[in-house]
């Protein structure tokens, strides 16, 4: 240790070594670093994320104006009770860029995303609404092309589109086209299916692969060429949801993974809950495609947003029915037992790597990749 005068350390010395060498162990202040501040002047595209700057959004600006118990349940959407039936009820709007990509458009996205969010609280998705922004100039075909989509993926996901609106905006003022939806589920279970119901030893199921939406989307937007196209999994959830349900499995939580993607998504989940949850990388499947251009592009999977992805959160008991179950479905067809819930009250993340150590996951605090739905 350098026992000069403070004020007089040497260059190849760490600072607080010469700054504190004469006071005693007790008296060296606290030393921290501390975490990037939340607050900013304008609003970001990471707040848009679904990262923690999104999170914070919610919980200092939004939730304080409109606090409510439903608004509070911070769910997928919100479970109503009107004339003795319960009813879920969400609405999220599309900017996704480009329009058009491989496996799917804001059409297809709108309605699945939507009709997912319903799946998520456990509801039987029934009705859908839809509001379109367009920008002057807007080309009349692929309006149509959009409309069409949005027909049958409606079609395909057994929900009826009954009402909307459409709105043009000046050109340069829209970015093309902009789509907000909104839907309304019938819940016909007794079950309150949410963070609040996850417990300790409960097993955390995959129904699939994850990164291939976002990956799917970045590729056509900056024109990057892999060996094989990347296609997005853009897809309605409700059938294999439904089908656990009419099954009789106790499902405690349900969430579809699209903004921040997986990682994202559980760690909500284990905050909300209080309880911690452990991961295991090597259950994690992902396209070797999507595992290819995360490492060039120095992105991680986990992390990146999916379309027709989700997790169940149920009794380690029922795990194995569930996964006969949600393999029956294509979209869920490679589904796996991930993880389970820890008997700790921290509500921390957990990731066993594929060489056995743990690390934590946390929210982003930036935008891996912006406007992706």
């Amino acid at each position: 240790m350098n026992l000069e005068p403070a004020g007089a350390h040497r260059h190849d010395e760490p600072w607080f070594t010469a700054a504190f060498v004469h006071l005693m162990p007790d008296q060296l202040p606290s030393l921290s670093c501390p975490l990037p501040s939340h607050r900013h002047s304008t609003v970001q595209l990471a707040h848009g994320g679904g990262g923690s700057l999104s999170r914070s959004l919610l919980e200092e600006i939004i939730l304080p104006a409109f606090d409510n118990a439903r608004l509070r349940q911070k769910h997928d959407g919100a479970i109503l009770e009107i004339g003795g039936q319960r009813l879920a009820f969400t609405t999220d709007s599309y900017v996704v860029q480009p329009l058009f990509f491989p496996g799917g458009d804001i059409g297809s996205l709108a309605v699945t995303g939507t009709v997912n969010d319903l799946a998520m609280c456990g509801a039987r998705p029934r009705y859908l609404s839809a509001g379109l922004i367009i920008e002057e100039g807007f080309p009349m075909a692929d309006l149509e092309r959009v409309i069409r989509s949005m027909r049958d993926s409606a079609a395909a996901a057994g929900v009826e589109l009954v009402t909307g609106d459409t709105k043009v905006v000046d050109r340069g003022h829209g970015d093309g086209l902009f789509i907000n939806t909104a839907g309304i589920g019938i819940i016909e279970h007794a079950l309150n299916i949410g963070p609040t119901g996850v417990r300790p030893g409960d097993a955390v199921l995959l129904s699939g692969d994850v990164g291939r939406h976002g990956i799917a989307i970045l590729a056509e937007r900056e024109g990057l060429s892999f060996e094989t196209t990347i296609q997005s999994d853009c897809a309605p959830m409700n059938g294999p949801v439904q089908a656990l349900l009419d099954a009789g499995i106790e499902v405690h939580c349900l969430r579809d993974l699209t903004r921040g993607g997986l990682a994202t998504a559980m760690k909500e989940i284990a905050t909300d809950s209080g309880f911690g949850i452990h991961l295991r990388e090597r259950e994690i499947a992902v396209n070797e495609s999507v595992r290819g251009a995360s490492e060039m592009l120095g992105l991680d999977p986990l992390y990146i947003a999916n379309e027709g992805r989700m997790i169940v959160v149920l009794p380690v008991e029922q795990g194995e029915a569930a996964l006969e179950i949600l393999r029956g479905f294509e979209v869920s067809a490679e589904a796996c037992k991930i993880g389970f819930v820890k008997d700790t009250r921290n509500g921390r993340l957990t990731l066993e790597s594929a060489i056995g150590a743990t690390r934590v996951l946390d929210l982003l605090t930036g935008e891996q990749l912006p406007r992706i739905c």
